[in-house]
């Protein structure tokens, strides 16, 4: 399940309607449907941090990867490099050495290049197709 997803259902199993959530997350309704429709994410821990409160679950919940990516993984050795991820980030994220202020701005930091890493992936999708017209 991606983020879109993951957010919709836990609204939903929340009992709150887009409206509701919103306010309680402190963002604008419509920034809360481009989230649930794929459109946008969050820009920063912070907005995640509040979903997730306002949800009454983690961020963990909210963003992990889960068992269904990496079963996914197109090869046997992509999904060896996912699974060493996902332990590395686990045990960053599970008391490790880190202080609580490190581990966020190491979050933050996942996040961001994930989002940037798949905005570019749409350009160069999107640029592929116009090429191929």
């Amino acid at each position: 399940m991606n983020f879109s997803e993951k957010l919709k259902e836990a609204r939903k199993k929340a009992g709150l309607s887009q409206s509701a959530l919103a306010e309680k997350a402190q963002i604008s309704l419509r920034t809360l449907q481009n989230y649930e429709m794929g459109k946008r994410y969050p820009s920063s821990l912070e907005i995640t941090l509040r979903l997730a409160s306002a949800l009454d679950c983690t961020v963990e919940n909210l963003l992990s990867a889960g068992e269904e990516s990496i079963v996914t993984a197109p090869t046997a050795d992509a999904k060896a490099q996912l699974q060493e991820l996902v332990q590395a980030v686990s045990g960053l994220f599970s008391g490790g050495a880190l202080a609580e202020e490190d581990r966020d701005a190491a979050m933050e930091a996942i996040i961001a290049a994930y989002w940037a890493a798949k905005k570019e992936s749409r350009k160069l999708g999107r640029k592929e197709i116009e090429e191929k017209s």
